[in-house]
């Protein structure tokens, strides 16, 4: 919503307002789905405005840094999409369940690995499995309700990766972004790789 000070006149762009009641369903969404042991450690945030191009502009620079095509070719799409959900997993906080998932024998042992641990390329963990998964499921749920109100989206670690290095996502160790688009053509169909 645009206020015309010149003219006192409130001027709305529909599609733009339906797209950020969309972001703030999606978040929703993301809470409720089903966690490990019903224990919350999803984090969301809705980016739009000067911070999809602080996202887009990171994802050039771990692009360039890292020589992975995605990352520029998925900034297009950032810097082109009205706003991006950002969902992320406090991977570290286990569940106490000693099932070795994370390549460790006991929840204790990843513990200790991750005290130790610098941040490894692009995420940081070791991560619980479990955890690993309630971000799957949080960001499926989050997708399935862009899609069921007709919003343009696509899952995008490359715009995670760049959140996480931007500390736009406090305390987690990885993350996904959804941006969307309300356009006459979807803009993340035709996706070419930047040259």
């Amino acid at each position: 919503m645009n206020i015309n000070t010149h003219q006192n006149i409130l001027v709305m762009d529909p599609e733009q307002d339906a797209m950020m009641l969309i972001a703030s369903l999606m978040a929703v969404s993301a809470r409720t789905a089903p966690k490990g042991k019903g224990v919350d450690t999803i984090v969301t945030r809705i980016i739009y405005g000067e911070d999809l191009d602080r996202i887009a502009d990171e994802m050039i620079a771990i692009g360039n840094k890292t020589g992975l095509p995605p990352f520029p070719r998925d900034a297009q799409n950032i810097r082109d999409s009205v706003v991006c959900l950002l969902i992320g997993c406090r991977g570290t906080e286990d569940l106490g369940l000693n099932c070795g998932g994370c390549g460790f024998r006991t929840c204790k042992e990843m513990r200790e690995k991750v005290s130790k641990s610098p941040v490894l390329s692009l995420f940081s963990g070791p991560n619980c499995v479990i955890r690993m998964a309630d971000l799957g499921i949080a960001t499926g749920s989050a997708a399935k309700t862009a899609q069921i109100h007709n919003a343009d989206n696509r899952i995008l670690f490359t715009a995670g990766v760049a959140a996480l290095s931007l500390h736009m996502l406090p305390d987690c160790t990885c993350a996904y972004g959804i941006p969307l688009s309300a356009t006459g053509k979807n803009i993340f169909f035709d996706r070419r790789p930047v040259s």
